[in-house]
């Protein structure tokens, strides 16, 4: 009877399906075929489906990746949260083996070389990382407002980060960090998500602006503006944690002056650099909100003076370790991306001919196979963390554009169906996936474009390679199948 029972379960798992989902998969498989054959062909070639060409090897990948996705459709749902833990300690351990290999590839040890077949277990290891924090996350009693709770849930993301860092992979440790979209959605204090937005802001602003001068005084424009915002940040979290609209305005008022009467009297008296008085005021701030917070036993008080000290601290280490820490090449990029170094002929090649390729092909572009840029191989690594400059140059703006539509398309779809979820495990688990589609997308187009750092990592299902497009189709259609399975508790 069991077998029977199974037998009448896969075609009724198939028309469960979402095949609107599907669709835009397949659509964008295709596209980004097309855009590998013209970000490999060569002038002269007779055969962009030759297995010897990687137009031709792409369609192995493509081929092997449907297969993939249809058994990862015929598996019980129930497997999936069974093994979860399993499955994320199998792929930690892969990880953790990878640091040692002995092949590097480009200065990375996160590739297994496997005969012919290469292989990076970091691809694979964001689908264990979704499956583990979505079974922990709709464990009973599991409650996000729990700062252990909260804890262990970050654990999980961070340790498969940890072991990819000592693979010298940094930009694939860093799609890890899209998984806090998931635990905003889910309910994790809006500070966290806040002081991470901050922090950026800090690191852009003081870094960019750190040797330009103040007006006529001898005070950093980076470091003032930055501990104005300390200051001014500090103040509204006052108003917004604590409900103390008067105390807020008075303290943030306080600062702001102090800050200008110091500003002025370096401009118009003696010329001295006010950062001085802004961290005089810093911790006289602090200094009040631990006392406001040990008075009134209110948590949020003391809460807020963390986010001061860690703000600053954050700033000062931050520069400290571009300065001094940081590898030559790493601290080129990060200049270069914050335009205070050009540096066309080293480290921003890459941006400065992906943008001269995108530019090329105009409104309609210049037609498939026709590029010139990606043709005469001037973009490095054009059909793998570059190739949306082929969309550009070839397809032309209007390309570009129904690309992007077709992604959009994708991120709602995935939103709609996360939020359909009769169970916890799989909301979490497809806010998961939404977050690293939408993560791999807005950085590499933004990487592309020039508008984010050169991290090196894949555009889903465009980039040329098998792990990138397995590891996407895994974390898709495990999503597929678990949506599949509230349509057949329904019916």
């Amino acid at each position: 009877m069991e077998m029977q029972n199974d037998d009448k379960q896969q075609p009724s798992v198939l028309r469960s399906l979402d095949w609107w989902t599907i669709g835009i998969y397949l659509a964008l498989l295709a596209f980004g075929w097309i855009s590998v054959c013209g970000a490999s062909y060569t002038y002269g070639e007779t055969d962009i489906f030759s297995f010897a060409t990687r137009s031709g090897m792409q369609i192995i990948w493509i081929g092997t990746s449907l297969v993939l996705g249809f058994v990862l459709l015929m598996l019980d749902d129930r497997f999936y949260d069974t093994f979860a833990y399993v499955i994320y300690a199998l792929l930690l351990l892969l990880l953790f083996v990878t640091i040692f290999n002995p092949h590097e590839i480009k200065g990375s040890r996160s590739w297994l070389v496997l005969g012919p077949l290469r292989l990076q277990p970091a691809e694979f290891a964001k689908f264990a990382t979704a499956l583990a924090v979505a079974k922990l996350m709709s464990t009973y009693g599991f409650d996000i407002h729990k700062p252990k709770h909260l804890a262990t849930a970050m654990a999980l993301i961070l340790l498969p980060m940890l072991f990819i860092v000592g693979q010298r992979e940094t930009g694939s440790a860093l799609v890890y960090l899209s998984f806090f979209l998931m635990l905003y959605r889910e309910g994790m204090p809006g500070g966290i998500l806040f002081t991470g937005v901050a922090m950026v802001v800090y690191f852009v602003v003081g870094i960019k602006y750190e040797q330009v001068w103040l007006l006529n005084t001898p005070t950093s424009l980076g470091k003032f503006v930055v501990l104005l915002l300390v200051q001014m940040f500090t103040s509204a979290m006052v108003f917004v944690y604590c409900k103390e609209k008067e105390r807020a305005i008075r303290v943030g008022l306080i600062s702001l002056s102090v800050t200008v009467v110091a500003l002025l009297f370096s401009l118009y008296v003696i010329p001295f650099d006010v950062v001085w008085v802004q961290l005089i005021v810093c911790a006289c701030l602090v200094g009040y909100l631990v006392y406001e917070g040990l008075s009134t036993q209110i948590v949020h008080y003391l809460l807020i003076a963390l986010f001061s000290v860690g703000s600053i601290a954050f700033f000062y280490s931050a520069d400290y370790l571009l300065n001094n820490v940081m590898e030559p090449h790493q601290r080129v990029r990060v200049n270069v991306l914050l335009g205070l170094d050009e540096d066309l002929a080293g480290a921003g090649y890459n941006v400065h001919q992906s943008e001269i390729a995108i530019g090329s092909g105009g409104l309609r572009g210049k037609g498939f196979l026709n590029g010139t840029q990606t043709k005469l191989r001037f973009v490095p690594e054009q059909d793998t963390d570059f190739i949306f400059c082929t969309v550009g140059e070839e397809e032309g703006f209007l390309g570009s554009a129904g690309v992007l539509l077709l992604f959009l398309a994708l991120i709602l779809r995935l939103i709609h169906l996360a939020e359909r979820q009769p169970f916890k495990f799989g909301r979490v688990y497809g806010y998961c996936v939404l977050s690293v589609f939408l993560f791999h997308l807005f950085i590499n187009v933004g990487m592309v474009l020039g508008l984010t750092p050169v991290i090196g990592i894949p555009l889903p299902f465009f980039s040329y390679g098998g792990s990138s497009l397995w590891g996407f189709t895994i974390l898709l259609f495990i999503f597929l199948r678990i949506d599949a399975a509230r349509n057949l508790v329904r019916s």
